[in-house]
């Protein structure tokens, strides 16, 4: 039997049996940690926490920049337009959070005032008090 096949040929079929199971190790070992990083990272992103501040922390600055813009006692032009640009970002933000359709978001110039009552009042009718009773006060 000897001499059937050419002797590189064995010599490669021997150096593939014998080599085999040190590169398949060295594979599984390079893979394997690399596939549970990965899992790990799928596993993470589904339950990662949401992005961006709580409802609760929108609605108290929502509260706060309303306060500033019906207190009027702004020094220039630039800070009410700044506070009213901020409040209107705001409630367009907690809009989002509570899933409510928001007006404001396609009004422009004139009608934006009438947007911004609209938004408000979509927001109270969603439970979010935005003018809520001083402490100490019962709430109706």
């Amino acid at each position: 039997m000897t001499g059937d096949r050419p002797v590189l040929v064995g010599l490669l079929l021997y150096l593939l049996v014998a080599a085999a199971p040190t590169i398949l190790f060295w594979v599984a070992a390079r893979l394997v940690p690399a596939v549970v990083e990965w899992m790990a990272e799928l596993r993470r992103r589904r339950t990662a926490a949401p992005v961006g501040p709580s409802l609760e922390r929108v609605v108290a600055n929502l509260r706060r920049l309303r306060r500033e813009v019906r207190d009027r006692t702004q020094n220039t032009q630039v800070r009410r337009v700044a506070v009213l640009a901020a409040y209107d970002d705001t409630l367009l933000q907690a809009c989002g959070l509570v899933d409510v359709d928001a007006p404001l978001a396609s009004a422009a110039g004139p009608d934006r005032a009438f947007a911004r009552l609209l938004t408000e009042a979509a927001l109270e009718d969603a439970g979010i008090a935005l003018d809520p009773p001083p402490d100490g006060a019962a709430a109706a």
